[in-house]
């Protein structure tokens, strides 16, 4: 009788390992599940769950996020965007054509940025709060910049110019909301 073997044989264990190495693999990467409630909970609190989320799962850490990296996220992009506003901002502001344009414009562009410094304020006093486990203020931080926005949309009232910047004070208002509700993870 003659022995008859397959050299695809040994291969077909190798490969379902190999292909359940992957899976596992895979499957780490995405969302725990308290990742996933946790946000659920932040985003629940606020007055747009869905930008939330977008927000929130722009960072690449909040798929395996505790409650005080969750916290990094949120100041963090608030604070991105408040610098970034407030960069925005200075360009308008020393852009050559502002001198032809309305009075109105340069005052109101330059309460938004006064505002938007302050923003960046206390949002980098929350980081440094973050940093040294300090929760209390966190809340406080993320209204006051909130307000920073809504000052700067109250300077512009009706005006033409009021859409400059009327968008991305908007976006710190609710990127502030969210900083707001993961701060109530910490009370």
């Amino acid at each position: 009788m003659t022995s008859f073997s397959s050299p695809t044989r040994p291969a077909l264990p190798l490969l379902l390992l190999l292909i359940s190495a992957l899976a596992a693999v895979l499957l780490s990467a995405g969302p725990s599940s308290a990742a996933t409630e946790l946000v659920n909970q932040v985003c629940g609190g606020t007055g747009d769950p869905r930008f939330c989320a977008a927000a929130l799962y722009s960072d690449p850490r909040t798929p395996t996020a505790d409650a005080y990296s969750l916290a990094y996220v949120a100041f963090g992009l608030a604070y991105l965007n408040a610098t970034r506003t407030g960069d925005h901002i200075s360009r308008i502001l020393s852009s050559p054509s502002l001198a032809h344009r309305s009075p109105a414009l340069a005052g109101g562009l330059q309460s938004c940025r006064r505002g938007y410094a302050a923003a960046v304020t206390k949002l980098a006093a929350a980081y440094n709060d973050l940093n040294s486990e300090t929760f209390a203020d966190l809340a406080g931080y993320a209204g006051s910049a909130a307000r920073a926005a809504g000052d700067c949309d109250g300077a512009f009232g009706g005006s033409p110019y009021a859409p400059l910047v009327a968008g991305r004070n908007r976006d710190l208002r609710r990127l502030c909301e969210i900083c707001a509700a993961v701060s109530k993870l910490f009370t």
